[in-house]
């Protein structure tokens, strides 16, 4: 195997080890998004399971159920772009900007 061949295996194997961790980090990395002015408040993870949700009683109104769905659905889908963004930038900075589909 030529010496060029051979180095790019040997940072392929890096970058994937370093893939593999970060995907290991995802877990401990999150994101806190709070709509409503304070109303509904979540965190997810990295692993996209969201750790906590917090819903004010000042919020739960039973005749206007449908506004406190889209506060919950708000905060659930920005603190998951939020956690999404940074892993792709921690991803961007192991692969030198490569996109590689499906990692995150």
């Amino acid at each position: 195997m030529s010496k060029g061949l051979a180095q790019i295996m040997k940072q392929a194997q890096m970058m994937q080890q370093k893939m593999g961790k970060l995907q290991e980090e995802a877990a401990e990395r999150t994101a806190e998004v709070t709509t409503g002015g304070g109303a509904v408040t979540v965190v997810v993870n990295g692993k996209n399971q969201v750790l906590s949700l917090v819903i004010k009683k000042e919020a739960v109104d039973p005749e206007d159920v449908e506004m406190l769905q889209d506060l919950v659905m708000t905060a659930v889908n920005e603190a998951l772009k939020k956690v999404h963004q940074a892993m792709s930038e921690e991803m961007s900075k192991i692969t030198g900007g490569l996109s590689i589909p499906g990692l995150f």
